[in-house]
């Protein structure tokens, strides 16, 4: 058994390791660890402690996927909503579509009986409007939101320049590989913008046959390339787990124009190996890992590309 989580996933890693040792199916567990990053205002990129998008409301996205079926549930700019990935997990489980986004996704919610959560932290909002007044105009001020908003999308960048998620992939030769996801997405994005990590084949893929993969960083860049999906596939024709993460960073390499920034790629296969790569991301990269065999989860460096 094997359990993989970007660093950020501190708050419910050692939730998901319990539970796992305890028998629990691998997507349960790694959406109760998720819940636990979400609900805690110490992870500024996730859930309750995100940034807003730059009309002040969190939007927030989340996918799930089982490996063993490859059925997916996904939602995306999630208005009123903390638990996102257990909504996803709901998605999957009760609905005949894969992704719901926006009202439509918290309608679902109501319908199964999740809360209506005031989502943004009173810091959040402090930081979001301090920022933006410095960007606009007197007038601009005053007759916000009523403004353009995309010219403030050229000057305002995230306050702590993280465009993280929190993304968990297990393996298990018995209970098979899966992968979920959950993010505040990127601070004082356009409303309505979707990164990567709710689009299946962009910011996550599992196949149980052959390995899954999952993103942080800037999505834009894997929604290019569908980044999770092309580890997944050059390990299912045949290549190594480090030469198919080797190929997709070179796909990324080979990207111009557009937004470009930096990946950190996730990944495992079925043959019990795993794979932590950053790709142009500023300063250390670290990530959580444990199988059986390990006493306790380790948080370890990740390797640059």
């Amino acid at each position: 058994m094997l359990l993989l989580a970007n660093a950020e996933a501190w708050p419910g890693f050692p939730t998901s390791v319990e539970m796992l040792k305890a028998g629990a199916d691998s997507l349960t567990a790694m959406v109760e660890g998720i819940s636990k990053v979400e609900a805690d205002p110490r992870v500024r990129s996730v859930g309750y402690g995100g940034w807003p998008n730059i009309l002040g409301f969190m939007e927030c996205d989340a996918a799930v996927m089982d490996g063993n079926t490859r059925e997916i549930g996904s939602v995306g700019a999630v208005p009123n909503t903390m638990p996102v990935a257990r909504l996803a997990h709901e998605v999957m489980k009760r609905l005949p579509h894969v992704m719901l986004t926006g009202d439509g996704a918290r309608r679902f919610a109501t319908e199964t009986g999740f809360a209506v959560d005031d989502m943004l932290l009173d810091d959040s909002k402090r930081v979001w409007w301090e920022r933006l007044v410095k960007e606009m105009s007197l007038e601009d001020v005053e007759h916000f939101p009523n403004v353009p908003l995309a010219p403030l999308l050229k000057t305002i960048t995230d306050p702590e320049r993280v465009r993280d998620t929190t993304v968990f992939l297990s393996a298990d030769a018995g209970r098979g590989i899966h992968a979920a996801t959950s993010t505040s997405g990127w601070a004082w994005k356009y409303p309505g913008r979707l990164g990567d990590s709710p689009i299946p084949g962009a910011g996550f893929y599992a196949d149980s046959r052959y390995g899954a993969a999952a993103c942080t960083h800037t999505g834009e860049m894997t929604m290019r390339c569908g980044t999770a999906r092309t580890i997944v596939l050059a390990m299912k024709l045949g290549h190594s787990l480090s030469d198919a993460v080797k190929l997709a960073v070179e796909e990324l390499d080979e990207l111009g124009g557009g937004f470009l920034g930096g990946v950190v790629i996730h990944a495992v296969d079925a043959k019990g190996n795993h794979e932590v790569v950053n790709f142009r991301c500023e300063g250390e990269i670290r990530y959580w890992l444990w199988d059986d065999s390990m006493a306790e989860p380790e948080l370890r460096p990740a390797k640059t590309a």
